[in-house]
């Protein structure tokens, strides 16, 4: 892990977005089932959102529509999961509207990963 990659990290933790700052908020601490994440957390050439585990927790804002972007976030999510991770992707407006349902998706997947 470089030290580039490690700055890049600390500086998104330190400009989270409102939907990553409702989302830390139930995932830290270990508050969602004692699951242990952490965010914006380097995992191979990139940085995970959220990471438990090989479990990635992705949120992706209105940007991640885009024709390129979602290209792109396909070959990130492709190169992640060769990597041995779980690449899950959560809308900010899924987010916004099922708090509940996405971290019980959230649960499943991380859950499932730990016990691999």
């Amino acid at each position: 892990m470089t030290d580039r990659l490690l700055n890049i990290a600390r500086d998104l933790r330190r400009r989270q977005t409102d939907n990553e700052r409702k989302l830390w908020a139930r995932l830290r601490d270990r508050r969602l089932n004692g699951l242990k994440f952490r965010r914006q957390a380097p995992c191979g050439p990139f940085i995970a959102d959220f990471l438990c585990d090989k479990a990635i927790v992705e949120l992706d804002g209105s940007q991640h529509a885009e024709a390129v972007n979602m290209l792109s976030d396909a070959a990130r999510t492709e190169r992640l999961n060769g990597l041995g991770n779980e690449v899950f992707r959560i809308w900010n407006a899924d987010l916004k509207s099922n708090m509940d349902g996405v971290l019980d998706q959230i649960v499943d997947i991380a859950t499932r990963r730990l016990n691999r």
